[in-house]
Parts: C-alpha cells; sequence; structure tokens
C-alpha cells in the first residue's frame, strides 16, 4: 500500500470519470486521510489553475516517476 505525504505528486492509475479526469493524470496531494487510508488530489492546467480537486483510494494512484508528463 502506498503512503503519500502532502504535496506528493501521484499519478491516477484509473479514470476519476465524475471529476472529468484520464488515468495518467498528474495530481498533487493536498491532504491524507488516516481512516480509511485516502487522498485529496488537486490537479493543475499547465499554466496553473486548479482544474479539480477530488478524493481517491490508495489504488487509484502511483508515485510521479521521471518518465511522467502532466498534460491538460
Amino acid at each position: 500500500m502506498n503512503l503519500f505525504t502532502e504535496h506528493s505528486r501521484v499519478v491516477l492509475t484509473e479514470d476519476l470519470s465524475e471529476y472529468g479526469l484520464v488515468a495518467g493524470k498528474v495530481g498533487t496531494v493536498i491532504h491524507v486521510h488516516r481512516d480509511p487510508l485516502g487522498y485529496e488530489l488537486e490537479f493543475f492546467s499547465p499554466d496553473g489553475k486548479t482544474m479539480a480537486v477530488g478524493s481517491v483510494l490508495p489504488h487509484q494512484v502511483r508515485a510521479f516517476a521521471h518518465r511522467d508528463m502532466a498534460h491538460a
């Protein structure tokens, strides 16, 4: 199980249609829920505007890697 901290960059592993987000989208952890474990994420446009904020479970994200690219 992944345990990310606030300000970690993460990548969605599945689509989140309720937020209009697709797998591969890069987000930033803005809050860690402890019981049950989950994350509040913020997603930004390339010019820095907030596009979406949403909650995910640990299996819905993975660590950001150098090969990942933010996309709108």
